[in-house]
């Protein structure tokens, strides 16, 4: 029973994995379904029960989303800066070769 639990629960993940938009939320997901897979195995691997296997899964996928989602390479372009004009406007456009060049 809890084999199908488990299962379930990894076949929802990676649909719903598989409907996010940016890179970004793609990492994340893929993060969370490689650590909450290795997180089961090793909470399973110390606790030999059921708990431990559970909270293996969702420490892992926690620290798998959250790395997969922090290592996403920025794209150059991507940034928005602010910006104030002559007459003290502040607005937002994309980052120019200042930002990137560090003379801002």
């Amino acid at each position: 029973m809890r084999l199908h639990i488990t299962i379930a629960a990894m076949l929802m993940a990676v649909a719903l994995a598989g409907c996010e938009t940016s890179e970004q939320q793609q990492r994340a997901g893929t993060g969370a379904l490689i650590g909450g897979a290795g997180g089961a195995l090793v909470g399973q691997a110390i606790g030999r029960d059921t708990k431990s296997t559970l909270i293996g899964a969702g420490a892992g996928a926690l620290l798998g989303a959250a790395v997969g989602s922090s290592t996403t390479p920025q794209r150059h372009g991507e940034e928005m800066c602010r910006y104030q004009d002559r007459s003290g406007r502040i607005y937002t456009a994309p980052c120019d070769d200042r930002y990137y060049n560090g003379n801002y």
